[in-house]
């Protein structure tokens, strides 16, 4: 490019900067400061102000009447099992006064917030996050000013009525999500599944019963206890299908290393493991024919079916809990017995309900099996 070209911006009136220079540029308005404050009417009539006061009380009470509701609701409109209309009254009725707890204390702090507590603009300058000796006991003086606006310690009643419905708002949630738990306890309704000796293995979901020869070398089957089709859902039948549910495999009988004690847990190659993840609870679902390993979809947890579902990859820290099988004198697969340790992720009690006689825990095991 020429010297003419170089120049040519210029001669247009365009002015041309060194890219590499620094421009500083000025201010482009000086501040303009608040504008006047506006008194409100609850700061010129005390009559309004004390009207404020017992409307934001009437909220908080209100509040409080709504927790109440919500506890009255769900104990006088229970669910029943089959009938819609107990669940569409139920959650009508205990919705709409958890609104209405939640909406009464919200409109009460706003309506406090907005009439009541102090009005004046003010102006915070940004400063260093590490604060000074100085700075903390500035901090202390404005928490105490803001109190002082705010009228929190003065204003006795608004304060107890405020204090009353935060307290019972979680009391709804407490009474629902207790009541959620199984009436039994429950470390013992996971610690154990249908699986009992002689069960049959059958196919999810058909409950068909399966063969041992109709288990071909490669193959997967997602297996359920045959007796569990005869389970209603409202007798539990989702709830005992996810804590029984296996994964079924078949490989070279030369390909398996079974631990000492644990060489009639399979019949002629197949094996049977917990489908539930040690690691958080997703299921187990893939399968790797040529390096015969387990995969779980969620985290990526892999577990190497030769060796006893042993974890080769992953956060999971337990192996799959094998369930023991055999054949009847029809051919059919069956359970010689229940799982002889807890499925699914760790808990503290887990320790407790392995069978030392059939899963021997030594103590440099025991850290990683509970």
């Amino acid at each position: 490019m020429s010297a003419e070209d170089q120049s040519a911006p210029s001669e247009q009136g365009v002015v041309a900067y060194d890219r590499g220079a620094a421009i500083e540029q000025s201010d482009g308005f000086k501040n303009p400061g608040l504008p006047p404050h506006r008194p409100r009417q609850t700061d010129l009539h005390p009559e309004k102000e004390r009207r404020a006061e017992r409307q934001v009380v009437a909220w908080f009470l209100l509040s409080m009447l709504g927790s109440v509701l919500a506890i009255v609701a769900y104990i006088a409109l229970p669910i029943e099992p089959g009938n819609m209309a107990s669940v569409r009254a139920n959650n009508l009725y205990l919705g709409l006064a958890i609104a209405l707890a939640l909406l009464s204390v919200g409109i009460g702090g706003m309506h406090w917030a907005r009439q009541l507590m102090s009005s004046h603009e003010v102006v915070e300058e940004r400063h260093l996050s590490r604060g000074s000796e100085k700075s903390r006991a500035r901090a202390v003086e404005i928490f105490e000013l803001g109190d002082q606006e705010s009228g929190f310690s003065r204003r006795t009643l608004i304060r107890n009525t405020l204090i009353g419905a935060v307290a019972l708002m979680p009391l709804p949630a407490i009474v629902l999500f207790r009541d959620l738990a199984p009436a039994q306890d429950a470390v013992e309704a996971i610690a154990h599944t249908m699986w009992t000796e002689g069960e049959r293995l059958a196919l999810d979901p058909t409950g068909t019963p399966i063969r041992a020869d109709d288990v071909t070398i490669g193959s997967a089957f997602h297996v359920i206890p045959e007796s569990l089709k005869d389970l209603g859902h409202n007798e539990g039948y989702l709830d005992q299908k996810a804590l029984a549910a296996v994964l079924l495999v078949r490989l070279p009988v030369d390909r398996l290393k079974e631990a000492p004690g644990r060489e009639g847990w399979s019949y002629d190659g197949i094996v049977a493991y917990s489908k539930i993840c040690t690691h958080v609870g997703c299921p187990v679902a893939l399968y790797e024919q040529q390096t015969h390993h387990l995969l779980c979809p969620c985290h990526q947890s892999t577990f190497d079916v030769t060796e006893h579902a042993k974890v080769v990859f992953g956060p999971a820290k337990r192996p799959l809990p094998q369930l023991p099988i055999t054949v009847d004198a029809e051919g059919y697969l069956i359970a010689q017995r229940d799982f002889t340790e807890p499925i699914g992720p760790s808990f503290w009690e887990r320790l407790n309900h392995i069978d030392p006689d059939h899963v021997p825990v030594s103590a440099a095991e025991t850290e990683t099996r509970a």
